[in-house]
């Protein structure tokens, strides 16, 4: 089915047009011509599956330029905002409004001038969402649609408190779309809350495939972890690689000691200044730096072609997360390598990941080093 068959206008066909996208995907086919009746939509669809365009494209359209905000989009990730924002703004080549990305780490006093003119779509992080809703930086009695993305990952935050308060300032008389990759019993407890009569659309779940990553378990122990990371980056031919680590403390310790040992390695969390973090994304993509140390939130949204190994130093708790993360190499037909440093204490979370990925991991004690 073609987007004008969906119902959007010739003007957002063209905007699609204009980045060589002509075929929708299926969520895009499932969930577009529901928005734009101005239903409710439960969607679970993964990263990945076109879940952005499929809410933007109708909502965008829908947008009256002579009116003030009228589309807010909650996202878990300063990084997501960014880049929702960003391919929003891809799609205004024939259509006036005004968007807005408003999160922590940005000034703002900035956003506060913005938000005096014109604003009919703002995309922003819950806390700071909120703060403007509580400071009275713009009218919220226009609202009309909210979208609530990536809402596992927001309620596994801890958001769910700052999203509830956020929906008593805005109308009760709106469209409500929400969007996870699994219908956790968070998710669902918040559908059966604040949605009405929601259509419930399941995207096809892209296959995990792994055939392209190799996979190994390195057995260590707590003390003898860290130099035997070493040992296996040195026995490892690394173009790019990603280390990912469960928190923030333990992301910076590892950045501390590599950086020590002279390792070329930057670390990425959401502990920093957005500045800092947009300063580390951009050396990690564009410059030769080889390692990039970060937790699973940051590296939410990270899209980089070039990165031949991931190690876990730390295994995640949620076993989607590590495909998550190994996914990160093995892309554009490249192939990929990924480590596990395993300690007994990884028992539950390995066994769960395996499960997860229906397969076992090869197990090596030895590092071979070169």
């Amino acid at each position: 089915m073609s987007f004008y068959k969906l119902g959007l206008a010739w003007e957002m066909v063209y905007a699609l047009e204009c980045q060589n996208i002509i075929d929708p995907t299926p969520i895009q086919n499932m969930t577009i011509p529901h928005i734009l009746d101005g239903k409710d939509v439960l969607g679970e669809a993964q990263t990945g599956t076109g879940k952005t365009l499929a809410f933007l494209l109708p909502l965008i359209q829908s947008i009256e330029d002579d009116q003030g905000t009228q589309v807010l989009i909650i996202t878990p990730t300063r990084e997501l905002a960014i880049q929702i924002t960003a391919e929003a703004k891809k799609l205004l080549e024939m259509k006036s409004i005004n968007i807005l990305a408003a999160y922590g780490g940005q000034d703002i006093n900035a956003q506060l001038h913005a938000l005096k003119g014109k604003i009919h779509m703002i995309i922003g992080t819950p806390g700071r969402v909120l703060d403007h809703m509580k400071r009275g930086s713009f009218d919220v009695n226009q609202i009309r649609s909210l979208v609530v993305d990536e809402a596992d990952q927001l309620f596994h935050i801890g958001f769910k408190e700052e999203l509830k308060q956020i929906i008593k300032f805005i109308p009760k008389e709106r469209q409500t779309l929400c969007f996870s990759a699994t219908l956790s019993h968070r998710v669902d407890s918040f559908s059966k809350n604040y949605l009405k009569e929601p259509v419930h659309l399941v995207a096809p779940k892209k296959t995990i495939t792994l055939d392209k990553i190799s996979q190994l378990i390195i057995e260590t122990s707590g003390r003898k972890k860290y130099d035997d990371f070493k040992k296996l980056l040195k026995s490892q031919a690394v173009q790019k690689a990603m280390i990912f680590c469960r928190s923030r403390k333990g992301s910076d310790a590892l950045f501390m000691a590599m950086k020590d040992d002279g390792f070329d390695v930057e670390v990425l969390h959401g502990g920093l200044t957005q500045a800092k973090r947009e300063f580390v994304m951009n050396q990690f993509k564009t410059t030769g730096l080889k390692y990039l140390i970060a937790t699973d939130v940051a590296a939410r949204g990270l899209d980089i072609n070039d990165v031949s190994h991931v190690f876990n130093y730390n295994l995640p708790d949620d076993p989607e997360n590590y495909v998550h993360r190994i996914g990160r190499t093995g892309r554009a037909l490249n192939e990929g390598k990924s480590f596990i440093l395993y300690t007994l204490k990884d028992d539950k979370r390995l066994v769960a990941i395996e499960n997860f990925i229906g397969m076992t991991i090869e197990r090596q004690v030895k590092i071979h080093e070169k």
